[in-house]
Parts: C-alpha cells; structure tokens; sequence
C-alpha cells in the first residue's frame, strides 16, 4: 500500500508541477446555462440526476458485444441520458419525444453517433485523411460530417480518436493521424473545429468527443484493449499533446479510454481525469466512457459492478456508456457512503450543460428535421468533395521507369480480390456508409477510362488461403467471395488474363476489417496467396501497378523490391473507386505523404522517425556494427520513412536561408527554402520542417517535425517557403514536467520527408 501511495504522489507533484490554466470569465451566455441547470437540478431527484449519466445503444451500429434492453420505458422513467447508434429524424424525434413528453421533468436526450470520416457520404479513413498534410481539406471534412449527421438527428460524434501510435500491429492505426505528436496535435485541433463550428447551437453543427484519453495508441504488443504503460517524459512530450490540443480547440466532451495508466484503467483513474484534464488542462466538459468501460473493469480486478462504479465516477467519469453500472448501482453506493451526492450533481450538471450548449433545452428536435435529411446528405456535391479528397491522400510509393500514370488506350487487366469489392471500398468505421451504392475500383476505372481503354478483370486470389481468417477479417457486412478451386487455377486464370493486356493493376492488401477495432495482426505483409498471385503476374513480363489497399503500415519490402509501381490508396470512402481511377490516369497528380513509417518486417515495430539517438548510435543508413544499436539481419530504417510520398513530377529544394543564427527569448528566426517543380505537370508539395534540439537535460528525438505547408508549383515555378522559429517551437517537458526551452545548438530540417532534408544550424541563447 505504500508503494502505491507513493506512486500516486508523485503522479500528483507532476500534476502540480504544471500550471493549470487560469478560468475565463463566465459569459453572460454561461452564467444563463449554470442558472437555469440549477434550477432544474432543484427538481430532479436523485434517481433522475443518476439517470442522465445513462448512456444506451439504439443497436444500429455494432461496437461492442451488450445490446441496452428496455430502452422505451427507461427514457420515460428518466432513466437514460442519451442514445447513440440511432439514426433518421423519424426514430430520433421518436425517442425525444418519450423524453419530452413522458419523463416528469420533460429532460431531452443527447443523441451520439460513430462519425469516424464522414457520415453516409464517407471521407478516407483518418489515418489516410493525415497523409493529405492539408488541414483545410480535413477540417473540411469533418464539417460536413457533421453537417450529414445532424441532418440525420446526431448531435454528438465519438470523434476525433487522437491517439498517437508508432505500432502498425495495432488495428486502430486505421482510425488515428499516424506517429507524430505535431501532425496529429494539429489535425486533432481542425477536427473539433470542424465539428463543432462556431457555435454548437447551430443545427449543422454537432459536439465532439475526443477519445481515447489517454494513451491507447501505445497498448503493448499492438493488441487491442490490452495495458499501456510508459514514462512521464514519452507521456507529456509524444502521447498527452493531441488530447490537450483538442481539448483547447473547445471540444465538450472526451471518452476514457480502455488501458490502464500506471495500473489504474481510465475509466476509474482520478489523476488521469480529474488532476491532469480538469484541473491542468481546464476542461469543462463531460467525460463518456468507452463501450461498457465501467463494467469491464471488473474483469480488471478492481471490484464488482458497484465498486467500479463508484470507482469510475469518483475518478471524473461522468457518463456510463452501455454498462448501466451507474444506474444500477449509485443510489446504493450514496446510501452506502461509498459515494457522495455532490459527485453524483457534479456529473449530472456537466451532462446538462451539454445539452444546454446543444440548444437541446430551447428546441429538442432542432436535429429532426425530415427535410433535412432529404436534401443534405449524400449531395451531389458531397459525393464529388470525397472524391476530390480522397485523391489528395494517396501515397505513391514507388514509380520506376514512370508506369504511371496510365495511357488511355489499350487494354488494362484489374486483377486481386480487392477489384470487385464495393463494400471494402469506404474503409472500417464507416458505420453509415452506403455499402450498396459505392462503386468499386473495377466499376471505377471503367467509367473513368473512357471508351479507348478496354478494361478486363480477373479474381486472382482468395483475400487469404485461410477461411477462419477470412470471416473474421470481412465482418459487418464487408464479405469478399471465395473461389473454392484449387489456388494453382485460380492464378492459372489470372495469368492469361493479364497476359492479354498492356498493363496490371493488382488490386491487393487488405480487407477494409482487417484494420480498425478489435483487428491487431502480427503478421503486416500482404497475405501469402495475395503474394503468390502478385508473383506470377509478375513473370507475365507486363508492367505491373500494385493498387495496395489498407489501414495500416505494411510491411512489403518484397513488393518495394519487385513492383514497378506502388500505390498506396488506403480505403478513400464513397468515392474513392472514382478517384484512384483519377490518379492512375494522371487526371490527379498524387501528392500524399505518409503520416506513420512503413517497417521492413514486422520485427522493426515500433518503429517512427522521433526516435531517441541513443548511447551507440548505428550510423545512418548503416546495417550491422557489432556494439552498436541496430538489428543482425535488416538495417534500422524504415521501408518508407514517415512524410514519404512520390510525385508525377519532381521537386527540387535549395538549401536553408536563416535570417540569424542565433535568437534569445521572446524573439525569433526564419528559415527559408525555395522549391523548384522540375518536372513537366503541375504538382503539390508538403514542404516539412523539423528540429533538434541538439543538447538537452532529458534526451531529445533525432528529428521533430515542427510545422509544413503544402504548395502547388506550375512545371518550373519556383516559391520560397518561410517557417518562422519561435521559443515555443523548442519547448518540451523536462524531468520535472516543466515545459522549458533549453538555451544551446539546433538543427533545423527541411524537405520532402524525414529522411532527405536539407539542413542547417541556430543556437536559441540564455
């Protein structure tokens, strides 16, 4: 008991070590919402205060394994606060009204949805959407999602998922902005903008929840659900900054996460929720947990169901989701003392405010709009915006001897399990995307080739040889057929078919659920009869282009080595058969850039750019030096560096201009490159910028990404790009947790990704 008292004290100095941000003034809007959540708190009894922190599934979206039951009479017993999995202003105003017009003190419902990337017209998934390195085009998205959503009656997304992640085992990389503190602190901050506009009151807008606080992005052995455990210093400097930059970007609620931290589940970890959040960070709003997180931590060791509920709100978990912990069990734990009144208010009030800040209170059915829901969602023009973005988020990876793009003429083969498939097209998390109605990339190609080209299709190969593996990787209605004839026959078939073409699109990796929740592998290579089939069509002699489709980093080294032609296009939402299409044909020149590290093998992983330099270092670019860190059989660097990504074109970048080298507190610098397009069509650039803090009191990364501009450049326009180099720029917590920039030497970075970086030298002075 000792150990863990002395734990938890120093978890509470690193708390205190951190100034807390000072309180704003209350508004006169704010100072009208605590006045009339008052009053109504006067009202309510103690069984209706516990019933608002009632979360229920309306059951339409599968993410969890409870169904809530008796959902009906709970609303006008005041039993429920909210409901999410329902969609359509016909169900939602239903279930208001029960709300409104049944519970005595008339409380609307909050009503949540999993609006991942996008709604029913579904964007590129996130991990894709952060390869664009263009905030506008995200912040873009999220806005009309919401827009989407809340004609559908959501008025509350489980969005935006910041966790950091450096583990391409782990199946949630699909859902999150990659490896980079900075790039996902900065998408993380649009996001919520997005979402939530410029005042929640509006009927298009809807509030975010930033999930999963905190550190889900590391749990150990890339396995979902599983612990997570790490230093302060790799906590407040890699993992924590998304979360704060959300929450400072005004986002009304946050969901806990499902790992423990330092050996308390979120869910029911008080330093976590109650220390660092609300009073470090000065967040105001709720906390939701995740899909029965309260319940389930009974299966972490830390009671029965009401122990951990009074556990969980005691920590600062204000809303139950699905566990029904809180209202099965609270009024016993107040009676009991194990819990307080004031507690229960405390959660109560937040969650009221959330409704008042919604405009729910003013009109409940503000979001039940029929008319709406006609015309706002999959628009014409929301179809052609995905399209339009999810060409900006394709990676090139590899181009040799310029197979792309593609001529229009001639016959093109389509061949791999993914050809066909229009239910893998939008990705996993798309949990209201027409299925039905998007095309595939066969469908795709042939509208957008023109009638010059003529296109042929082969299966190629099962997704996987393993059937088991198979089912469970094309869950919810994402099913791929087999062919049950021997593999050898299959391929036979496929080689015939390309051999009749000029040029083979593979269209390989993985199944849309072979990522996202509840999805960890550890083997990230394409699967074997995907390779095989890749193999023979290589013998055919055609120029080969692999149309690579997945959620996570995959290790293809043989592929990289092999394929003329790697694009990866991730899974691009509801258009994203029309937009691949774009790119091949060159209608679109791709310009993303990898927002996570593509391994050699899967033995490299973690692996990402910011890594720390260590006391024997291997040499860059260097294999094997006995006593040095590095691995016997593979060199430590990644198959694609993080910020990779090829061009139609080619871009050239002078070397760096400092406007000093040497700048002191409160001042600045700017450093300068001008980029040059060499080639001959027009293309985009995302021009990053890093730093090193050379010599620190805590080891400092090798590189850290500190800013980027994404430029358009004519064939052989040149612009000059400016960073500009700030004290806060160079700031990082140190031992202490006290966010300190070091006097002493830096590098500064600059180039097309982390690796190939023009280079200079600035010293910040005392």
């Amino acid at each position: 008991m000792k150990k863990a008292t002395s734990i938890w004290c120093i978890m509470a100095f690193c708390a205190a070590s951190v100034q807390a941000q000072k309180p704003k003034p209350a508004s006169t809007e704010s100072a009208k919402m605590k006045t009339f959540v008052s009053q109504l708190m006067a009202k309510m009894t103690v069984d209706e205060k516990i019933g608002q922190l009632n979360l229920v599934t309306g059951g339409e979206a599968t993410t969890g394994t409870a169904v809530s039951t008796d959902v009906e009479s709970k609303i006008g017993n005041g039993q429920i606060g909210g409901i999410f999995s329902l969609t359509t202003p016909a169900r939602i105003r239903k279930a208001q009204e029960i709300a409104v017009n049944k519970s005595r003190l008339h409380i609307p419902l909050i009503f949540g949805q999993d609006v991942i990337h996008g709604y029913k017209t579904s964007f590129p998934i996130p991990l894709a959407l952060a390869s664009s390195w263009d905030l506008d085009l995200i912040q873009r998205t999220a806005r009309m999602a919401a827009v989407e959503a809340s004609a559908d009656g959501i008025n509350w997304t489980f969005s935006p998922m910041v966790d950091i992640s450096r583990d391409a085992r782990w199946g949630r990389v699909a859902e999150s902005s990659g490896e980079d503190t900075y790039l996902g602190s900065q998408i993380a901050r649009v996001m919520v903008k997005g979402y939530q506009g410029d005042d929640l009151k509006k009927a298009n807008t809807i509030m975010a929840c930033v999930k999963h606080f905190a550190l889900y992005g590391a749990a150990e052995s890339g396995r979902d659900y599983n612990t997570t455990d790490m230093s302060l210093d790799r906590m407040y400097n890699d993992y924590l900054p998304p979360y704060k930059a959300a929450i400072d970007a005004g986002a009304g609620s946050v969901m806990a996460s499902f790992n423990d931290i330092n050996g308390v589940p979120a869910t029911a970890n008080k330093w976590l929720l109650n220390d660092l959040l609300r009073k470090q960070w000065g967040f105001t709003g709720f906390v939701v947990s995740d899909y029965t997180g309260v319940s389930e931590l009974i299966e972490h060791g830390l009671g029965d169901l009401q122990e951990v509920s009074g556990k969980s709100l005691s920590a600062g978990t204000d809303m139950d989701m699905v566990s029904e912990g809180y209202l099965k069990t609270l009024k016993k734990s107040i009676q009991e003392g194990k819990v307080t009144l004031t507690q229960i208010n405390n959660a109560c009030r937040l969650i009221l405010e959330a409704k008042y800040k919604l405009g729910l209170f003013e009109d409940p059915y503000r979001y039940c709009s029929e008319e709406r829901a006609k015309t706002e969602i999959l628009t014409p023009a929301n179809l052609q915006f995905s399209r339009q973005t999810a060409a900006q988020t394709f990676v090139l990876l590899k181009n040799d001897n310029k197979t792309l793009p593609l001529k229009r003429n001639g016959t093109i083969a389509v061949i791999g399990p993914l050809a066909d498939s229009r239910a893998n097209m939008p990705g996993t998390w798309a949990v209201n995307a027409d299925l039905a109605t998007t095309p595939s990339l066969l469908e795709g190609l042939k509208k957008v080739a023109g009638d010059k080209v003529n296109i042929t299709h082969s299966f190629g190969s099962n997704l996987t040889s393993d059937a088991t593996l198979q089912k469970n990787a094309t869950v919810f209605g994402r099913e791929i057929p087999r062919d049950n004839r021997p593999e050898e026959e299959v391929i036979k078939e496929a080689v015939k078919t390309a051999e009749k073409a000029d040029v083979v699109i593979a269209a390989l990796g993985e199944s849309s659920e072979m990522s996202g929740e509840s999805s960890s592998r550890t083997n990230i290579e394409i699967p074997e009869v995907q390779k095989r089939l890749l193999a023979a069509l290589l013998k055919t002699g055609k120029p080969v282009v692999l149309v690579l489709f997945t959620g996570r980093p995959l290790a293809i080294k043989w592929e990289s080595e092999n394929v003329p032609a790697i694009l990866n296009v991730w899974f691009g939402g509801s258009q994203a058969a029309y937009a691949i299409a774009d790119v091949l044909f060159g209608d679109v020149n791709p310009s993303g850039k990898l927002s996570m590290s593509f391994p050699q093998n899967v033995g490299q992983v973690p692996i990402y750019y910011s890594h720390k330099n260590t006391g024997r270092p291997l040499a860059n670019g260097g294999w094997f030096t006995k006593f040095r860190s590095g691995y016997l059989d593979v060199s430590n660097d990644p198959l694609y560096p993080f910020g990779f990504g090829l061009s139609y074109t080619s871009f050239s970048y002078s070397d760096i201009k400092l406007s000093a080298t040497t700048f002191k507190p409160g001042q600045s610098i700017t450093a300068r490159v001008t980029v040059t397009n060499t080639g001959s069509v027009e293309g985009k650039e995302a021009v990053q910028f890093y730093t090193r803090d050379m010599v620190g009191s805590s080891t400092r990364p090798v590189k850290e990404l500190k800013g980027f501009q994404k430029i358009s450049l004519k064939p052989g326009e040149s612009k000059e790009v400016v960073f500009t180099i700030k004290e806060s720029d160079l700031k990082f917590y140190n031992s202490a947790l006290k966010s300190v920039a070091e006097p002493g030497d830096f590098k500064v970075f600059i180039g097309p990704n982390s690796r190939d970086c023009k280079e200079s030298m600035f010293k910040l002075l005392k």
